[in-house]
């Protein structure tokens, strides 16, 4: 039945291309904008503090990444989470580079967090970071397993409805569906900059076609998913044509758009706690 529910999202998605606003990193805007149209979706990139709350009134849902946060970004997350919590618009926060080292920026998550973000997404160190554990961490990039910090992500579930950890297996985590396990994707996925990042803006763009009554985690599932089973192929491909990494991201993003229905159904998806 979850599979069923993702492909009629991903059509819905598909017929309604949802107006996705993006505040993101100066690595990832191009790429993010390119993944979200393939996808779909309709991503704009208002990131300034004049007009990013008014924008997230309009939008079907909000994706903020703090990947390279300056002060005028910082106030634009703010204004936009401020006018998506008060419009009752969906937002996903991806709190990259959450630590100690990085305190500024840490900050200013935790000043987000009073918006309620539907979907926190992040690897395994952000979100052992930010439920409070100690973690290490090299950059920005997870020195832990997603496995790893499933029981400290629980504890963000008061803050938001869903929590999504990224790793060679994804954690999907919401009081309404459990905690599920996505197996699939590319070992390659961590070569390519602004994999993480696009991934929280494909989370937003299922939001905004997710109804009232189903569970924001449908939404994390079917981004997760999508984008697995987007990785297996890109790669089978790059392998079949004997090329590199750089071809990897475009045949990625090729996959993403040419994703038919059936292939929701080549990712192993398993419910392992409800």
């Amino acid at each position: 039945m979850i599979i069923q529910s993702i492909q009629t999202l991903w059509q819905k998605l598909q017929d309604t291309q949802p107006l996705v606003h993006c505040i993101t990193n100066s690595v990832a805007n191009n790429f993010v904008a390119n993944v979200c149209l393939a996808v779909g979706a309709s991503p704009a990139m208002i990131d300034n503090k004049q007009e990013a709350g008014n924008f997230a009134r309009i939008a079907s849902a909000l994706s903020i990444n703090t990947g390279t946060p300056t002060p005028e970004q910082a106030l634009a997350m703010q204004y936009a989470a401020q006018s998506a919590n008060a419009e009752h618009t969906s937002w996903v926060l991806d709190p990259v580079g959450y630590s100690e080292i990085l305190a500024w920026r840490s900050q200013i998550v935790d000043d987000l967090l009073q918006y309620h973000p539907t979907i926190i997404r992040g690897n395994a160190s952000e979100i052992a970071s930010l439920a409070g554990a100690q973690s290490s961490s090299k950059g920005v990039d997870s020195t832990l397993d997603s496995n790893q910090v499933i029981d400290q992500a629980q504890q963000l579930l008061g803050t938001c409805d869903c929590v999504a950890i990224s790793g060679m297996t994804d954690y999907i985590l919401s009081k309404a569906l459990g905690i599920f396990a996505i197996t699939g994707g590319s070992n390659l996925q961590p070569k390519v900059t602004a994999m993480g990042c696009a991934l929280g803006a494909v989370c937003a763009a299922y939001l905004g076609v997710v109804e009232e009554d189903q569970s924001p985690a449908l939404a994390a599932i079917a981004a997760h998913v999508h984008f697995a089973i987007a990785a297996q192929i890109a790669e089978e491909k790059m392998i079949a044509q004997n090329v590199g990494i750089g071809s990897f991201q475009i045949l990625f993003l090729d996959a993403l758009f040419q994703i038919a229905a059936d292939d929701f159904e080549k990712v192993e998806i398993n419910q392992i706690a409800k």
